[in-house]
């Protein structure tokens, strides 16, 4: 029991920075999970905890330093071509564009802090947040649980699914924002 609090502690730690790949160990969590080593609901209450947390301060630090923020980011060409594409989704999307980079590499800092420099209401992103993290630990715990359950360990079968569902949620948000957009 002691070795499952140090691993629920581990899980907050790595889930608030969202600058950690985290999926791995979550899908191996659920996977804990499956074989009763891990309380499931336990485990989803402290990843989403984590994660928003996480994107909610960086939000903040967009927010209260949107100057410095954006200084920083400005200073290398990938990283404005990165802000200012965020900042028009953001714009024209709001809630639904943080959602969906949320499935991008690196898409859910940048999304986070993209929002608070240009100031996206507090309560959009608090509701944005919850809905994409309560997607992502979903899918990724959930995945890992069924792959505790069904998939023969070892398979690369279980490698692939992680990304596989990331790749269809942000296919399924741009294909959402293409319908939405004005002809």
């Amino acid at each position: 029991m002691e070795s499952a609090l140090h691993l629920y502690a581990l899980l907050l730690l790595v889930t608030v920075p969202p600058m950690i790949p985290n999926s791995a160990l979550l899908a191996g969590a659920g996977a804990l999970a499956a074989t009763g080593s891990l309380n499931l609901p336990l485990l989803a209450t402290i990843t989403l905890a984590g994660t928003v947390l996480g994107d909610l301060a960086v939000y903040g630090v967009g927010r209260k330093w949107s100057g410095r923020a954006t200084i920083w980011l400005s200073r290398s060409p990938r990283r404005r071509s990165t802000l200012a594409w965020m900042t028009d989704r953001i714009q024209q999307y709001g809630v639904p564009s943080v959602i969906g980079v949320r499935f991008v590499p690196g898409g859910r800092g940048m999304g986070a802090i993209t929002a608070g420099i240009v100031d996206l209401p507090f309560r959009r992103f608090l509701l944005a947040a919850c809905l994409s993290e309560i997607i992502f630990v979903t899918c990724t715990i959930g995945l890992g649980y069924l792959g505790g359950r069904f998939v023969p360990s070892g398979g690369p079968t279980a490698l692939l699914i992680g990304p596989a569902v990331s790749l269809l949620v942000a296919g399924v948000t741009l294909v959402v924002q293409r319908c939405r957009r004005p002809a």
